[in-house]
């Protein structure tokens, strides 16, 4: 995808500078790599983006961590807090399920599956999701733990390299695009002036 395309969607420099809310946290949120779109910037957002959706509890607090890594990092901030939404209510538990063989795997645990742990949540109201869920995670203990830490740190340095990459790749194709088009354009020229 061009850097014209997310352009449209997103604000522009100048304008998250005046925006009076961003002016309450001063400088912190205007430099210009959390809100540009450059390979650097973007694949940096991806990673924190990737590492910080493995964190327990619902989506605030993931957001609440992507913002604060990428202003940290000064890597791009939507694209952190966006990527944080492929761990969400359809994933975790395969998610979950992969970090715990992870995790009994390097802390020679058995990895015949989780144990059967209870979690309810039907006869619980919504808020009450959030610390259920951070109980039944501590209820499976150091290789749940373990294997969400080593498999954050995975996706989020594959998501980083495979973002850099694909930025890479794709700007050798739009240059040899733009090549192409220019060597059409100067054959037609040439075959004009002959005729």
């Amino acid at each position: 995808m061009s850097r014209k395309f997310f352009k449209k969607y997103l604000p522009s420099h100048e304008t998250i500078r005046r925006n009076r809310f961003v002016a309450l946290f001063g400088e912190r949120l205007q430099h210009h790599n959390l809100w540009h779109l450059h390979r650097r910037s973007v694949a940096g957002g991806f990673a924190v983006g990737l590492f910080t959706g493995l964190i327990p509890g619902s989506n605030p607090v993931q957001f609440f961590f992507a913002a604060l890594f990428a202003v940290a990092f000064k890597v791009n901030l939507p694209v952190a807090v966006i990527t944080t939404l492929y761990s969400n209510p359809f994933t975790i538990l395969p998610i979950y399920v992969a970090a715990y063989e992870i995790g009994a795997f390097v802390t020679g645990g058995t990895s015949n599956g989780m144990p059967e742990v209870g979690l309810h949540l039907m006869d619980k109201s919504i808020s009450e999701w959030g610390p259920a869920l951070i109980d039944w995670v501590v209820s499976l203990g150091k290789p749940l733990l373990v294997g969400m830490l080593l498999l954050a740190l995975l996706l989020s340095s594959t998501g980083y390299f495979a973002v850099r990459a694909g930025w890479r790749l794709f700007a050798i194709y739009e240059w040899r695009k733009r090549a192409k088009r220019r060597r059409q354009k100067n054959e037609q020229n040439m075959d004009g002036d002959s005729g």
